[in-house]
């Protein structure tokens, strides 16, 4: 959903790409910036993100991973460079196909699993009413976050956002 509304600011569409993730490019703040969704089960996105490396010769630095957060109260955003996977199966995915822990992360928050309810289920259920109320806020924040962080580095994205 963010990379949809980073699609809809730059004026760009995706297309299907080889890597098995639909791609794009265009500017942010007047920086080129190429906008992946893989197309795979998020288990497994360390393949499409690891070929795109590849192919545009990107260090993981200059990578940005946008991710839910379990940790994170729903509808709060949180920007790092680096760090573990935290039990997260997507960013060790990526951490594993890009060989380093080192490319920037957006966590966008949602909340702890009611009860005892199992995190992988609660990641794979429907939002709640209330949720999903807020959800095009928490989406609209998310690309702004990604536009700070890239225009202006990760500070002042940290200062803003958090």
């Amino acid at each position: 959903m963010v990379c949809d509304e980073i699609a809809v600011k730059i004026g760009a569409k995706f297309k299907r790409d080889r890597s098995r993730a639909e791609v794009l490019t265009g500017t942010v703040g007047g920086i080129g910036v190429t906008v992946a969704k893989p197309m795979t089960f998020m288990n497994l996105s360390g393949g499409p993100v690891g070929a795109l490396r590849r192919f545009y010769k990107v260090p993981p630095e200059r990578i940005v991973v946008l991710h839910d957060d379990l940790d994170i109260p729903f509808g709060g955003i949180k920007l790092k460079l680096g760090g573990g996977d935290g039990g997260h199966n997507g960013l060790r995915s990526i951490t594993s196909a890009l060989g380093s822990k080192d490319y920037h992360r957006v966590r966008l928050g949602i909340g702890r699993p009611p009860g005892r309810m199992d995190p992988a289920d609660y990641v794979l259920h429907d939002f709640s009413a209330a949720e999903r109320k807020e959800l095009p806020d928490l989406v609209e924040r998310g690309t702004n976050a990604v536009a700070v962080l890239v225009a202006g580095g990760l500070a002042a994205a940290q200062n803003e956002f958090h």
